[in-house]
This record gives structure tokens, C-alpha cells and sequence, in this order.
């Protein structure tokens, strides 16, 4: 039994190799393509045009289009971001504004009231004359030259000057005037020009958009009143006086929605000067519109 058992058979061995590796060498992926040859020494290379050279030329895109975001993501800021900055514009604006109007019609109330200084404003003319010049220059400059109306304190001097010469003016017209005319006209210009202020800073209607349409009107009207000359009546003054109070009663109304900034034009936080000057006419030239159609003067 101990023979047969020793004599089982043994399982054939075959010849011993090596063990593989741990990781497979890497294979190259995508196609091998032969190594640059470096050029020679003194070669230029010639430049090719945008086709041949495989350059889309709308891809190339400069620094500065670059940097930029998308038009949807860019953040518009505007002069009136901050709410305080708004508040205190409008509240410097209206307060200028309020203390031109009392000296305009104090001035006013003096040459209809008083009849001493009534007929020395009739008599002499020139200044009245004056005035009206130096009304014109310095109010072109604060409207023209922003420099000279953000310019403190030069900007307020020129301001007052504006102001004490077309009160002159207008105390000299209302001079002209039957005293109920005037304080009838002074009672619907502060009235209208009080209604307007609130409706433009309530409304949802833009009238800053309007500029194109009030120039045409303002052409309009400055035509009207030159035939005027030639055909004139009481009942023509009248839609003259109409037409001219409608039409700076829209030019407040614009010029409101400037100041306050809800609209999509406003002024600048810094031009407090220009925009105190410009609804200070609008509602001066109100009131001589309104005189206008009341009448009750001379035509002198």
C-alpha cells in the first residue's frame, strides 16, 4: 500500500516566468503625430492672412470688451441711487426756488401797490432795458457753462442777479397792470404751478421724454406771437395768453420730473443752480402768461 501510495503521480510543472507588472505601461491616446522640427537659424516666418491662417476674426476680442459683463448683468448706477442724495437735492432745489419766488413777488406787489414807485418804473425805461440784459447774459452763462453754475459762490451771485433783474422786469410789467389783474394772476400762478409740482412727482407718465415735442410747440408759438403783431385784438391776446401758459405749464411739469429723478432723464446732484433757474421761469413766465389773458392794462 505505502509503494502505491508513493507512487501517485505528481502534476507536471511547466516552465517559471516572471510576474507581470503592477500597472500596464500607459498607452498613447489619440494619434501620435511627429515631433516640430525646430527651424533653421535666420528663418522669418512669413505672416499669413487671417483665412489661411485659421483665424476667426470675430473671436479676437480686445482688453477692454473683454473685462466687460454681459449686457443683462452690468449694473447702471445713477446719479440718484442714494435716496438721501435725491431728498436733499429736491429740498436745496424747492428752497432756492420758494426764496426767488417771495423777492419776485414782493418786488411785484411794490410797483402795483405803490403808486410813487409805479411811475418812476414807467419813466425810466432804460432800466428796465438794463435789466433785461443783464438778465439774458448771466442767465446764459448758468445755463451754457456748467463749470460757472457748480461754482461756489459765484454760482449763487450770479443766481441773485438773475433774480433781482427779472423781478424788476416783471414788477415793471405788472406796473402796466390794474392791481386786480395782478393779484389775480399771482393767485392761479401759484396755484397751477403748486398743482403741477404735485402731479408730476405722483404721476407714472414720463414727461421727460416729451423735450422734441415742446420744442416744436415752442416754435409754434413764437410764430403765433410774431403775426400776432401785425393782427392784433384782445380776443387773439387771449389764446396767445393760453397757449404761452399751457406751454410752460408742460415745460414745469418736465422740468419737476427732472429734479426729482423718477423718470428716465434727471439732472445732475451738483447742478442745483440750473435747476432752481429753470422752474423759476417756467413759473414766472406762467404768471406773465396768465396777466396776459386777464388783460386790464395798457398798451403802452
Amino acid at each position: 500500500m505505502a509503494d502505491v501510495e508513493n507512487q501517485k503521480p505528481v502534476a507536471e510543472s511547466g516552465p517559471m516566468y516572471p510576474p507581470p507588472p503592477y500597472m500596464p505601461p500607459s498607452y498613447p491616446i489619440g494619434p501620435v503625430y511627429p515631433q516640430p522640427v525646430p527651424p533653421p537659424v535666420g528663418f522669418i516666418a512669413p505672416v499669413l492672412p487671417p483665412e489661411e491662417a485659421a483665424v476667426n476674426k470675430t473671436e479676437e476680442t480686445s482688453p477692454e470688451t473683454a473685462v466687460l459683463p454681459p449686457e443683462e448683468h452690468q449694473v447702471f448706477v445713477s446719479a440718484f441711487d442714494d435716496n438721501k442724495v435725491q431728498k436733499a437735492f429736491i429740498r436745496k432745489v424747492f428752497s432756492v426756488v420758494t426764496i426767488q419766488l417771495l423777492v419776485t413777488f414782493t418786488v411785484v406787489c411794490v410797483f402795483t401797490f405803490s403808486k410813487t414807485v409805479k411811475e418812476a418804473v414807467q419813466k425810466n425805461i432804460w432800466i428796465y432795458i438794463s435789466s433785461y440784459i443783464v438778465f439774458m447774459v448771466v442767465a446764459l452763462c448758468l445755463s451754457v457753462s456748467s463749470t460757472f453754475s457748480r461754482k461756489h459762490p459765484w454760482n449763487l451771485v450770479g443766481l441773485s442777479m438773475v433774480t433781482l433783474s427779472l423781478s424788476y422786469m416783471v414788477g415793471t410789467v405788472a406796473s402796466y397792470h390794474n392791481t386786480t389783474a395782478v393779484i389775480i394772476a399771482l393767485g392761479s400762478t401759484l396755484v397751477i404751478s403748486f398743482t403741477i409740482i404735485i402731479f408730476s412727482a405722483q404721476t407714472c407718465l414720463d414727461f421727460t421724454i416729451c423735450n422734441g415735442v415742446l420744442l416744436i410747440l415752442s416754435v409754434d408759438l413764437l410764430m403765433f406771437g410774431f403775426f400776432s403783431i401785425f393782427f392784433y385784438s384782445s380776443v387773439l391776446q387771449i389764446v396767445y395768453g393760453c397757449l404761452g401758459a399751457l406751454l410752460y405749464a408742460l415745460f414745469l411739469a418736465v422740468d419737476c420730473q427732472l429734479v426729482m429723478g423718477r423718470q428716465k432723464y434727471s439732472l445732475d446732484p451738483e447742478e442745483y443752480i440750473f435747476a432752481a433757474l429753470i422752474i423759476y421761469l417756467d413759473i414766472i413766465m406762467i404768471f406773465l402768461y396768465i396777466l396776459m389773458i386777464l388783460g386790464g392794462g395798457s398798451k403802452n
